[in-house]
């Protein structure tokens, strides 16, 4: 009788610790952790974007079931991988040119992470950003590996049998031009981004992938990661050779720039500007404050040359680039490995001069010498001052002087740029 008693009492044990493993199992369910691996849910997670934000909680990778064959592919000699990191209205689409007029050998791409950000900022109000770097970090990863299956999962509308018209400026990338990716090729003039006379129909991922495989060299322009240290596993992964070029610009010419590219945004700004005093704990200038301090940690990080950054990192500022794009271009050719090719010193010539007609926003030909002071006759003093105050570490490691009054900020004999070299300790 004992016996049969204990057998109850076991079976009855067993069955809540099943049940407790149901709900676990549950939970894990609707949370769509990382730990899931099934092609079922790696569809859910990836097309919605409130789900991505949940399974990127804990700072995990995707599963390694989740990569495509191509991703196991080994490291070819001489093959690089560069990320141009920067921030908006640095002069990134610009130094991005640089390498997509390297030649032949190039696979450049143009802010592929933008569909990233957009899709995971829908139902979410931004307020889950700070988890959207390890998304960001999964997707280059794949991309350096010419998978573009994860950056398909994000684009919209999806792409239909890997085509897709939506490419956030497809065009901007010489290698996305040519008559390999193209599903059509409508005749017309397209100089500006300088696609050989030509437009193409919808893009094929699959026959981009394919040319990407074919180049020896892969470089990706983003304004999107500014925390280098989450770039730490993509960076030791044997499967690349990856550089980092942190590109960086004097805080007070970036919010000036901002507030003409982006007007709408910057109506408060304008606003301080004519009616007074500037709310010093306003979300916005502390929201400017914050990214200041995201670029200046990184970079500390950056020249101090930890071991798994070693000769892996540069530090440019625009302004040099600006006034010596030539010497610049060629320093980081020679930091990256990458061969510095006649069509590349062409290209800088022909568009370091342009007039000032020419030089629009968004464009990436530039009077270079004359970028590197116009913002000064743009910004209101009282704004400058503000920069100052919420940026200053920033501006004294990158080598900005600081101005006092209003007749200093105009006058252009008198340099905001410190004569600095980056060294690494």
């Amino acid at each position: 009788m004992r016996n049969k008693y204990a057998v109850i009492l076991i079976c009855i044990v067993a069955l809540v610790i099943i049940e407790k493993e149901n709900n676990i199992i549950s939970r894990v369910s609707d949370k769509l952790t990382l730990h899931q691996t099934t092609q079922t849910l790696e569809s859910q997670v990836l097309y919605n974007a409130s789900n991505a934000l949940v399974l990127m909680e804990d700072n995990s990778s995707y599963p390694e079931e989740m990569y495509a064959e191509n991703d196991t592919q080994f490291l070819k000699a001489g093959h690089k991988h560069i990320l141009l990191m920067a921030t908006t209205r640095t002069g990134s689409s610009f130094v991005g040119e640089l390498f997509n007029q390297q030649g032949a050998n190039m696979f450049y791409l143009f802010e592929p992470l933008w569909h990233v950000e957009k899709m995971l900022s829908i139902g979410t109000s931004g307020t889950n950003a700070s988890t959207a770097v390890w998304v960001y970090r999964d997707v280059l990863q794949h991309l350096f590996l010419c998978n573009f299956s994860m950056l398909e999962r994000f684009i919209s509308p999806p792409p239909q049998d890997h085509v897709t018209p939506a490419l956030f400026r497809r065009e901007s990338s010489m290698a996305l031009c040519g008559e390999q990716v193209c599903t059509a090729v409508i005749k017309d003039v397209f100089e500006r981004y300088h696609c050989k006379t030509r437009q193409c129909g919808p893009l094929n991922l699959t026959l981009a992938s394919e040319v990407c495989q074919a180049k020896k060299h892969r470089v990706i322009k983003t304004v999107r990661v500014q925390q280098l240290d989450t770039l730490r596993s993509l960076v030791e992964n044997p499967q690349l050779d990856i550089k980092l070029i942190q590109l960086v610009r004097d805080p007070r010419a970036i919010l000036a720039s901002r507030m003409v590219a982006f007007s709408s945004k910057y109506q408060n700004w304008k606003s301080w500007a004519v009616n007074g005093d500037i709310p010093i704990e306003d979300e916005q200038v502390k929201s400017l404050e914050g990214n200041c301090n995201n670029i200046r940690m990184s970079a500390e990080l950056g020249l101090s040359q930890p071991k798994w950054l070693e000769n892996r990192y540069m530090l440019v500022r625009y302004e040099d680039i600006a006034r010596y794009p030539m010497r610049k271009a060629a320093e980081m050719y020679k930091f990256t490995g990458i061969p510095f090719t006649t069509q590349a010193r062409d290209w800088i010539l022909k568009n370091t001069h342009a007039s000032m007609e020419d030089s629009g926003v968004y464009s990436t030909q530039k009077n270079s010498s004359e970028q590197v002071d116009k913002w000064r006759f743009s910004i209101p003093f009282k704004l400058a001052q503000v920069v100052q105050q919420v940026c200053g570490p920033t501006m004294k490691l990158f080598g900005y002087r600081f101005v006092h009054n209003k007749q200093t900020l105009l006058n252009r004999s008198f340099s905001l740029l410190e004569e600095k070299e980056f060294t690494l300790s």
